[in-house]
């Protein structure tokens, strides 16, 4: 357990200043590119400040760490579909409720009348549907490796209790994949990549050695406070200036390099890999979870059949280019114009994780 004295090192502002000016020394005139892969990383990023305080030669690029942002339109109109179902209500998380689908959102759909629940957990969908039997309770499963162990245990405990009107629909994505299409993207070039912390903590370093591998580019697993993030792009500029990459685990006091395996085996045990479609990836193969055959009474995609509309993207938005950090969120003709948080037109405005809603929010 980390102390408040502990954490007081990781915010030391002299501490910071020493890195910021290690870094400056290190990467000279060099320009380098490095992608913060976490939603929660892009915020503290955007929070310090530290785009405007280290080189203009080094970019920090905000990659697909947000789950919603990532999640394509086809599957936010089939959750929109769900929801117009009689006597089926809809539960999810709330960064889901405004995420512009084809036509409409959650939101819109629950103003029209429809069943829609915020909950904090898959385990309040769980008590939804016992309370009322009467009715289909279909939980929304959207992130990655850090909530995927959570959707498991809610179907485990819907099995136990043997409740009949509970499932899930499994929209769940797997981080590797998606780092692999971006190394191999030469439009995005990215020279070293900040690890997602949350997402480590189940994972462990191993899944992201193949960064090293097959693409001799370097990754570092930090954490969220400014000294941590500092000391990430310390040990990658050093790593891409000495042409030396490797993995590091610079967050030990929150990531083990084997990650969580009881959380892990609850995932195995429940899904399995599937192909899925990323916004601004495109399709990736075994990059989805899929819940598995012994567990389909439960799966909200099986269970119920829905005309899914035509999808239609946003017209100008260019999330998915942000996503994939070939463009900045500021490049895109929409940004902070037609497109803000009040009124947004992609969903990297609207979650709080996403890029475009951090560089609205800390861009002056």
């Amino acid at each position: 357990m980390t102390s408040a004295l502990d954490l007081d090192a990781f915010r030391d502002p002299k501490l910071a200043r020493e890195l910021i000016a290690r870094i400056e020394h290190i990467v000279g005139d060099r320009h380098i590119k490095l992608m913060e892969v976490c939603g929660t990383h892009t915020m503290s990023i955007g929070r310090y400040g530290f785009r405007s305080m280290l080189p203009r030669n080094l970019q920090l690029l905000s990659g697909p760490g947000c789950p919603v942002c990532v999640t394509a339109n086809h599957d936010i109109d089939h959750a929109i579909a769900l929801a117009r179902l009689d006597g089926l209500t809809v539960a999810t998380f709330g960064d889901m409720m405004r995420v512009p689908g084809s036509s409409s959102s959650l939101a819109e759909e629950k103003s029209a009348g429809h069943d829609i629940r915020i909950v904090y957990s898959p385990l309040d969908a769980i008590e939804l549907a016992v309370k009322r039997p009467e009715r289909e309770v279909v939980f929304l499963g959207i992130g990655f490796e850090t909530t995927a162990p959570l959707i498991a245990a809610s179907i485990l405990a819907a099995e136990e209790r043997g409740l009949a009107n509970f499932s899930v629909l499994c929209m769940h994505k797997t981080t590797p994949a998606a780092l692999r299409a971006i190394a191999s993207d030469p439009a995005c070039a990215v020279d070293g990549f900040i690890l997602p912390g949350h997402v480590s903590t189940i994972t462990g370093a191993a899944p992201f050695r193949f960064l090293v591998d097959e693409f001799e580019t370097p990754g570092v697993i930090t954490g969220f406070e400014p000294v941590d993030i500092l000391e990430g792009i310390a040990l990658l500029v050093e790593m891409v200036t000495s042409g030396q990459p490797a993995i590091v685990n610079a967050y030990r006091r929150g990531v083990r390099d084997d990650g969580n395996p009881v959380a892990r085996s609850l995932c195995e045990r429940v899904f399995e890999h599937a192909d899925t479609t990323w916004r601004g990836l495109g399709p990736l193969p075994g990059s989805g979870l899929r819940i598995r055959d012994t567990f389909a009474r439960f799966d909200a995609a099986r269970r119920f059949a829905v005309e899914v509309e035509p999808v239609s993207e946003p017209h100008g938005c260019r999330c998915g280019d942000v996503l994939r950090g070939v463009i900045a969120p500021t490049s895109c003709p929409l940004f902070a114009r037609t497109c803000t948080p009040e009124h947004p037109v992609g969903p990297c405005m609207v979650s709080s994780e996403g890029s475009c809603a951090a560089h609205y929010r800390y861009r002056d």
